[in-house]
């Protein structure tokens, strides 16, 4: 058995102490630097941690997809096979159309409402660039497996989303050879942005010294009484009123569906029992009753939570 001695005999036999923990720690030291994975002359504030990326490894990295095309992997999709892929992949949250389900992204339609107080932002209405569409379907889709697509699937599920939008046939294949060819319909309402890049230098002149810098006052915070806030129900429920009749009242107001009629009060008391809370849930998420179906915020998926609130909350003080 090897015994490391704890003393060591320089080279004029002078006799010195040396603990068993700064022995390992200067072999491990030495190790280090004999093998190269430290070298503290290569640059300063190298701490030897790490390695320097691989190309391959960059390459796993870097996927964006620039609006000229450069990135695009090899590999082409047509419409058909999009679709078939989108049924099985993507309908479930945006939709057969692109309509969207419940509070998941519309990707198809909204021309000409970009001026309107609620736009519809979608592919065709909005974006700018396919390259962002075949991008972000590569990244994060489909939700609950994103990067599981195959280049040729997401060339094919970008021409299906493309074709949903009027944008190509149905009988068009998508490549990385035409894949410019096809131009937004918004791209020219995108201005570059054409600031020039800096880069500015961390000042380290004229710095004050730190253990100069005293506290020369102080200032005592002043505590006011918080006044009961006066609750005014009126303009809530003046918005509830405008979004029944502009959204709600098709179904409440002749029962269609199922659903409880503004003003019969025995149409409401059930619901009511369970509290507003569960009512206001219950419109905001969607329920299927024993007599009918509500689907989420009724359909108008680009209301808000509050306003669905407010609306519910005028339809209840209404069938009292």
């Amino acid at each position: 058995m090897y015994n490391c001695p704890d003393s060591i005999t320089d080279s004029q036999g002078r006799v010195g102490s040396v603990s068993l923990f700064k022995l390992a720690a200067a072999f491990v030291v030495l190790f280090l630097l004999t093998s190269g994975i430290v070298n503290a002359t290569d640059r300063t504030g190298y701490y030897g941690l790490g390695t320097p990326a691989s190309p391959e490894e960059i390459r796993g990295w870097d996927i964006d997809i620039r609006p000229d095309g450069k990135g695009l992997p090899e590999g082409q999709g047509s419409v058909e096979d999009g679709e078939f892929l989108y049924e099985q992949q993507c309908a479930e949250c945006h939709g057969s159309f692109g309509e969207g389900v419940g509070r998941f992204p519309v990707l198809a339609g909204g021309e000409g409402t970009l001026t309107d107080s609620r736009p519809s932002k979608t592919i065709g209405s909005y974006w700018a660039h396919t390259s962002t569409l075949w991008d972000y379907i590569r990244r994060t889709m489909p939700f609950t497996a994103p990067e599981s697509l195959t280049s040729d699937e997401v060339y094919a599920v970008t021409a299906y989303v493309l074709y949903l939008n009027d944008l190509i046939e149905d009988d068009f294949v998508l490549s990385r050879d035409n894949f410019t060819s096809i131009e937004l319909p918004n791209n020219l309402n995108f201005i570059p942005d054409q600031r020039p890049d800096v880069a500015n230098g961390r000042c380290m002149q004229d710095c004050k010294d730190p253990a100069s810098i005293r506290i020369v006052s102080s200032v005592m915070p002043v505590v006011r009484a918080v006044a009961t806030p006066v609750i005014d129900n009126r303009a809530a429920q003046a918005a509830g009123e405008k979004i029944y009749g502009q959204y709600c009242s098709l179904c409440h107001k002749s029962g269609m569906g199922g659903a409880p009629i503004v003003g019969e009060v025995s149409d409401w008391q059930d619901r009511e029992a369970g509290g507003m809370v569960a009512l206001k849930k219950r419109a905001i998420d969607g329920y299927t009753g024993q007599y009918g179906f509500m689907p989420p915020k009724g359909g108008f998926t680009h209301l808000t939570d509050q306003e669905i609130e407010e609306v519910v909350e005028y339809m209840v003080d209404s069938s009292q």
